[in-house]
């Protein structure tokens, strides 16, 4: 049994007894951590950069979508295991080659980072917020430790956003998915999508058109990643010409490159090149475009992997 059949719990065909069809949970769950990695990143970075007044809302108020994010992405796994009341196992033991295992620890040390930061930075949010009693101790030495929690963020976010992507290039009975490429493409893809949340929370202008400038090299890196993996396909076996060949006049020909690759990476790009040239261009466009492609470019990955495989 390998480590997605163990995530998604699920063994029973659909369509096609050579298909495991994934429910929505797993590549909703996987663009949820990506950007939750992404809005940490830029928090713990513009903390240890000695920037947190200048990018604020960066710091202080995005990274309260967070631990909401991480929350939601998790239930939505929890959803599609079989053996729910089981999850805990994957804690009982650490295995250094293991993707599940790296991610679980990591979920597990994210999580509480997250509400941690968002605790300390609440009166952002609710200026007439008081912890009361050991609470006000806690949060006193917390906001004391802010640097190294940072540096935690920092680390533990990088290693979520490519452990999203790892997951599926760990799966090597698919050939759309046996590729190194998918780690930092999905890292790039997630902050990217954590700029996109900073570029709609920060008010300030200067801010948000440096949020755009980042946005624009994180959609260059992303454009580049992907020719690069159809560019290893094509010059590699027959079965990974094959699994190219479902985006590159296949089935899912129209939608990846329409909605992730047009809608989701090039549109944004433009726009977000209009706006640093003055022109006025609703902040929430070009933001939600980059959200929206983050999205379906794991839908399409999970569900095209399905159907590459390998010739017996």
């Amino acid at each position: 049994m390998n480590e997605v059949t163990i995530i998604s719990g699920r063994m029973n065909p659909r369509v096609d007894p050579h298909l495991e069809i994934w429910h929505w949970e797993i590549p909703f769950y996987l663009f949820m951590g990506g950007l939750a990695a992404g809005i940490l990143f830029f928090a713990a970075l513009y903390v240890l950069l000695n920037k947190e007044d200048k990018y604020g809302a960066a710091v202080k108020i995005t990274p309260h979508l967070a631990p909401f994010v991480l929350v939601v992405g998790l239930l939505a796994l929890l959803l599609d295991l079989n053996h729910k009341a089981y999850f805990w196992q994957l804690y009982t033991t650490i295995r250094l080659q293991s993707p599940m295992s790296w991610g679980a620890w990591v979920l597990m040390l994210i999580t509480p980072i997250s509400f941690i930061w968002s605790a300390i930075h609440i009166r952002t949010v609710f200026p007439n917020w008081e912890w009361k009693g050991i609470l006000k101790t806690i949060e006193a030495f917390l906001v004391k430790q802010k640097r190294a929690i940072a540096w935690i963020m920092l680390f533990s976010s990088v290693i979520l956003g490519i452990y999203t992507g790892i997951l599926f290039s760990a799966f090597n009975a698919r050939p759309l998915w046996n590729t190194s490429i998918l780690g930092p493409l999905f890292l790039i893809s997630g902050l990217s999508a954590g700029a996109a949340m900073n570029i709609i929370f920060s008010k300030d202008h200067a801010a948000r058109l440096t949020f755009s400038r980042i946005d624009l090299m994180l959609i260059s890196i992303e454009l580049f990643l992907i020719i690069h993996m159809f560019m290893g396909f094509l010059a590699s076996t027959q079965v990974q010409i094959d699994a190219a060949e479902l985006f590159l006049g296949g089935p899912y020909t129209a939608v990846f490159w329409v909605l992730v690759v047009g809608m989701g990476l090039i549109l944004p790009a433009i726009l977000e090149i209009l706006e640093l040239k003055k022109y006025k261009i609703p902040v929430f466009v070009p933001a939600g475009l980059v959200l929206i492609g983050g999205l379906m470019l794991r839908f399409i990955i999970a569900y095209a992997g399905q159907e590459s495989r390998w010739l017996y």
